[in-house]
């Protein structure tokens, strides 16, 4: 991402570029041993050879530098510059010439698209003969293929559409997409079959045959997923479809690198010192429908979790955190546990347990992580936090269910409890998959006070999103939605409250609803990325909600640093009601991502 101000708050890993590698790099370093023991590569082999090691995870710094060495280990080889500006572009630039790579692979979301663009682009510009691959959430919500798999079926702002168009110069010579572990695997094992020893350039031309005969040889991997592999003038498209997907069964996308995340939310007790997190996941989507969210299972290729040992594999790779150095963890599940409070109840008891234990007294499976005392007292004073929603704690259980629920997570280490609340207006709420089990008799409003109510009744600190521009804003649900917020921060119920604009995602209803799915530009090198867009996470002019007007933008980024005050979700907003004075010069916070 990349705003004026030059930072970026509360920055975390890249979480989809480290799970997406994280089969390749795993099967990389088994092969790195003896030529005669290699499974997967015979000759040529991308440079993950070794994991970190334990001192390079514990000193492992929050700003995403990593210096490249001779011989790097796996997170070595990953430049990860958190935010796009002229440092961040010299320092890539210094890296390639240096590196001089013969495989470059970039993971985007929509609202970076234009910058890895642009990052491929100055790899192009330094190794012309380099081959970049580019995946991500913005290429999974625009480049598919029909049921049938006979067709490519290409959005207006896909990567492989810009570039067939002539809107963006080839940079891109492949596109990944869908449940893409396996097929990221596939793709650098051709890609090394295609590699010339001599010159270390792919031989183009070559890629297609290598990809078919290692898929004659084994199969498609778990998953579905997408290879598009791109030349001058045509594309040639792969269409990978293998068993269900086990969530539980892929390497730890943390085995090949360093933990770095530092979230304010959890604090060293005592201190203001941020704790280094760990992202979580046992789950890739959300089972709920809502219209503006990229993360509905129904927009990819369904909810898919931990299903072999759940549990017992969740508790593993919390004690594997702990020994890489973690000090907290957030769950990125859309909903933790996808709601399912049984497998809330078994994981929470689980895990507390396991925190009372000594080491000598811990099973070794989870004993060969948690491997001296300190390691072992990371996990026993760790803090973590999950997202939730309303209906979670309050419609589809008793009050009684879900404080007994709230009490478990609290005694196994949760500190936090994150909620979307969205909007406090019922003329915006009808609208929206969450609201489920309706009731004349309790309001929306009423129902958020309540879950709001638990979690706090259980010692919990609680965040919550709200987002403006739905279908039914006005400027009267807009004053309504923050008052409404500010009287649940006044009553101590909120503990930070982050206002969000709605912003298009190529993929999600209410794009094509709002008549946007042709009007999305992720891809244009330079956008008017100003005030007050840059207040919001992922917002700038062209897509953003049509409802919302600049003066309704201006009059919530005012209103909510108002009103919130210091429960407001970035760094202090400073209480502005005239932006003219904000034009002439006076200092205002970038709302955190």
């Amino acid at each position: 991402m990349t705003q004026a101000e030059g930072e970026i708050t509360y920055p975390g890993d890249p979480m989809c570029l480290y799970a997406a590698l994280s089969v390749a790099v795993h099967r990389a370093v088994d092969d790195a041993g003896p030529l005669q023991d290699a499974v997967h590569y015979n000759d040529l082999a991308p440079e993950w050879t070794r994991f970190p090691s334990k001192a390079y995870r514990m000193s492992a710094s929050d700003d995403g530098y990593r210096p490249y060495e001779r011989d790097p280990n796996t997170d070595q080889t990953v430049f990860d510059p958190r935010v796009w500006d002229d440092q961040a572009r010299a320092t890539w630039i210094r890296l390639l010439r240096e590196v001089r790579p013969s495989v470059v692979l970039i993971s985007a979301v929509s609202p970076a698209h234009r910058y890895a663009l642009e990052i491929a682009a100055l790899a192009k510009r330094e190794l012309p003969d380099v081959f970049v691959v580019l995946g991500g959430r913005h290429a999974d919500e625009t480049t598919s293929v029909t049921p049938d798999g006979s067709r490519l079926v290409l959005k207006p702002s896909s990567p492989v559409a810009v570039i067939q168009g002539g809107d963006v110069a080839p940079v891109i010579d492949a596109v990944v997409t869908g449940e893409a572990y396996h097929a990221v695997d596939l793709l650098m094992r051709a890609l090394s079959l295609a590699t010339d020893l001599g010159g270390r350039t792919v031989d183009r031309d070559q890629v297609p045959t290598c990809l078919e005969g290692l898929l004659a040889e084994e199969g498609a991997g778990p998953g579905t997923s997408l290879i598009v592999l791109l030349s001058a003038d045509t594309c040639e498209v792969l269409s990978l479809r293998g068993g269900s997907l086990d969530l539980a069964s892929l390497p730890s996308p943390y085995e090949g690198f360093a933990i770095r995340s530092r979230f304010p939310i959890f604090t060293r007790p005592g201190t203001n010192e941020a704790l280094r997190t760990a992202h979580f996941m046992v789950s890739n989507a959300c089972p709920y429908r809502c219209n503006f969210c990229s993360e509905s299972a129904q927009l990819g290729h369904g909810l898919k979790r931990f299903k072999a040992d759940p549990i017992g594999t969740a508790i593993e790779r919390v004690c594997e955190y702990a020994g890489y150095g973690a000090e907290s963890l957030f769950f990125d599940d859309s909903v933790f546990w996808s709601g399912r409070y049984r497998d809330i109840r078994e994981f929470c008891t689980e895990l507390a347990r396991l925190r009372d234990a000594d080491l000598g007294s811990v099973d070794p499976r989870f004993r060969r992580y948690l491997t001296d005392e300190d390691s072992l007292e990371r996990l026993r004073s760790m803090q973590w936090g999950a997202q939730l929603t309303v209906d979670t704690v309050v419609a589809l259980h008793s009050r009684e269910e879900s404080a007994d629920i709230l009490r478990l997570m609290r005694e196994a280490g949760c500190s936090y409890v994150y909620i979307g609340i969205e909007s406090m207006s019922t003329q915006v709420m009808v609208n929206i998959h969450k609201n489920l089990r309706r009731d004349e008799r309790m309001p929306w409003r009423d129902k958020v006070r309540q879950a709001a109510r638990l979690v706090k009744d259980q010692g919990l600190r609680l965040g919550t999103s709200v987002l403006f521009g739905l279908d039914g804003e006005t400027r009267a649900s807009i004053d309504e939605t923050i008052h409404e917020v500010g009287r649940l921060i006044d009553d101590g119920l909120i503990d930070l409250a982050s206002p969000n604009i709605l912003t298009y995602h190529p993929g999600t209803p209410v794009t094509r609803e709002h008549g946007m799915q042709d009007q999305l530009d992720y891809h244009s090198p330079r956008v008017d990325n100003r005030k007050p867009y840059i207040y919001f996470e992922e917002a700038f002019p062209g897509v953003v909600s049509v409802l919302l007007t600049e003066d309704d933008i201006w009059h919530i980024h005012n209103e909510t640093g108002v009103r919130w005050g210091g429960a407001r979700n970035d760094a202090a907003p400073v209480p502005i009601t005239d932006k003219e004075a904000v034009e002439d010069g006076e200092l205002l916070t970038r709302d955190s991502a």
